[in-house]
């Protein structure tokens, strides 16, 4: 009977025992700060977002699987000029504009470990940019249209945009002129342009500069519509 009392009395206590002990396994590496191991590691970002000339620049990685916490690793490559990796991301204001590729390693912590590597690409947007909204057209005896500028960097520009249509035989007629500041990560300004024009053949050309007195730097960038034929009209 004192026999049958001590298993009884063993059965009860690992009843009780054993459902515990199963949740401090599945729940004791996450408490302490680990994920819980799984077959295979993966890195959870497939591309990385944009960058802007003189903006800050802060981004972190993410990974999943095999068993946290994860160690990440410069393999090889370039960042942008005052970039930086640091643990699991980047950060710093970027001073160069440009694509810039490298590759990186992530291991996670488990014995042995698994390791994955992966090839990013980092793009400096175009400090400048200039695109049609309205393309330049005939209506009657003018030329008109309208083109979306962006300052895609953290200062401002001195901008001059500047339109000219120019006939078969080299004669330019300027049928848009501005210049104004163009605050720093401005979007798709619209500039309208137009003007009447004698009757000819006429290829406007649309030019943006931006000047950025800090750095004493000049970006251009152009359109060019080809010809557009006014004539008399009623």
């Amino acid at each position: 009977m004192y026999v049958n009392l001590l298993n009884g009395a063993y059965n009860f206590a690992m009843r009780a025992v054993l459902p515990i002990v199963l949740l401090y396994w599945v729940f004791a590496p996450a408490a302490l700060g680990q994920s819980v191991p799984s077959d295979s590691l993966s890195i959870d970002t497939p591309e990385l977002p944009a960058a802007s000339l003189w903006q800050m620049y802060r981004f972190r990685l993410r990974a999943s699987g095999g068993l946290g916490p994860y160690d990440w690793r410069w393999v090889a490559g370039s960042l942008p000029a005052n970039c930086k990796f640091v643990g699991n991301g980047f950060e710093g204001t970027v001073e160069e504009t440009g694509q810039f590729q490298f590759t990186l390693l992530v291991a996670d912590s488990s014995n042995p470990t698994i390791q994955k590597r992966q090839h990013f690409t980092l793009l400096v947007e175009r400090p400048l940019r200039a695109v049609w909204e309205h393309k330049a057209q005939v209506n009657g005896k003018r030329i008109d249209g309208s083109v979306k500028v962006s300052n895609g960097t953290g200062r401002d520009f001195d901008l001059t945009f500047i339109v000219l249509a120019v006939n078969d035989i080299g004669r330019a007629t300027a049928i848009g002129y501005q210049h104004f500041p163009l605050k720093r990560q401005t979007r798709d300004l619209e500039i309208p342009f137009g003007e009447t024009l004698s009757p000819g053949n006429y290829t406007v050309h649309v030019d943006v500069v931006g000047e950025e007195p800090v750095s004493n730097s000049i970006f251009r960038t152009r359109l060019v519509m080809p010809q557009q034929s006014v004539t008399e009209g009623p």
